[in-house]
C-alpha cells in the first residue's frame, strides 16, 4: 500500500488573512489545490470574491469573509463565519500586515506605532485565541505567522515594522510552548523581499534593486507562490514536528 502523500490537505479548513492578493493568495491558492477548504479574508469583499472564483474555477473550495483585523469584533466574525460554515478550523494563517511609516524611529507618530503593533502583532494574538482553543477541541492544528527578516535585521528606515515582526517570532514561540501539549504547531515564515504591492515601493526603485539584486546569492526576488508553497508545508503533515520555528526565505540575503 502506497504511503500517505505528506503534503496533502484534503479534509483541513484554513483561514487566511490579508489573502486577496500577494503571499496570502498565494497560499489560498496553493492550499486549496492540495485539498484545504479555504478562507479567503481581507478588508475588501469584493477583492476576496474574486479570489474564492478563481479557486472554484481551479476545482478547490473557498469561502470569503470580509475583515479588518485591527477590529477585534470583526476578527470575531471572521472565526465564527468559518465554525458556522464548516464546522472546524484546522489551520490559520496570520497574512495581513500594515506599514503606514516609512522613515527613522526617531520621528515616527505615535499612532503610526500602534497602528503598526496593533495590526501585526496583537490582531494575530487575536487570531490565536480565538482559533487556537477550537483546535484544541479537535486535537490538534496549526498556525502560521507570515512575519518578514525585518524581524531580524536592523532598518533605518522600516524599524518600527521590523520590531512588530520580531515580535511575531516571540509571540510564535511563546504560543509554541503554552499550545504544544495540545498538539497545536505555531511557526512563522520570515520572507525576504517579495514581488507583492505590499513591497511595490522598494521592488519598483531601480537603483536599490540592482543593489540588492547583486547581495542577493540567488540574485532575484522573491515571488508570492515562493512563501505560499512554504506555509502549505507547514500546514501540513511533512511538517508534523516543526513548531516554534522560523523559515528564512530570502534568496540568501541574511546570509550574504
Amino acid at each position: 500500500m502506497p504511503a500517505k502523500n505528506p503534503f496533502d490537505l484534503s479534509g483541513q479548513v484554513a483561514v487566511i488573512t490579508g489573502s486577496s492578493r500577494g503571499i496570502g493568495r498565494a497560499a489560498a491558492e496553493v492550499m486549496a489545490s492540495l485539498g484545504a477548504k479555504v478562507v479567503v479574508s481581507s478588508r475588501k469583499g469584493d477583492a476576496c470574491e474574486a479570489v474564492v472564483g478563481a479557486i472554484r474555477d481551479a476545482g478547490g473550495e473557498a469561502m470569503a469573509i470580509a475583515c479588518n483585523i485591527s477590529r477585534k469584533e470583526e476578527v470575531a466574525a471572521l472565526i465564527e463565519g468559518t465554525m458556522r460554515q464548516w464546522g472546524r478550523i484546522d489551520t490559520l494563517v496570520c497574512n495581513a500586515a500594515v506599514n503606514p511609516y516609512f522613515g527613522p524611529l526617531a520621528r515616527i507618530p505615535d499612532e503610526a506605532f500602534e497602528k503598526i503593533m496593533n495590526s501585526n502583532v496583537k490582531s494575530n494574538l487575536w487570531l490565536c485565541n480565538l482559533a487556537l482553543p477550537l483546535m484544541a477541541e479537535r486535537g490538534g492544528g496549526n498556525a502560521i505567522i507570515v512575519a518578514s527578516i525585518g524581524g531580524l535585521r536592523g532598518s533605518t528606515m522600516l524599524g518600527a515594522y521590523g520590531i512588530s515582526k520580531a515580535a511575531d517570532f516571540q509571540l510564535a514561540r511563546s504560543l509554541a510552548l503554552e499550545w504544544g501539549p495540545k498538539n497545536i504547531r505555531i511557526n512563522c515564515v520570515a520572507p525576504g523581499l517579495v514581488k507583492t504591492d505590499f513591497a511595490r515601493a522598494l521592488w519598483e526603485d531601480e537603483a536599490r534593486l540592482k543593489t540588492l539584486l547583486e547581495t542577493t546569492p540567488l540574485r532575484r526576488i522573491g515571488e508570492p507562490d515562493d512563501i505560499g508553497d512554504i506555509v502549505a508545508f507547514l500546514a501540513s503533515r511533512a511538517a508534523a514536528f516543526i513548531t516554534g520555528t522560523i523559515i528564512v526565505a530570502d534568496g540568501g540575503v541574511t546570509i550574504a
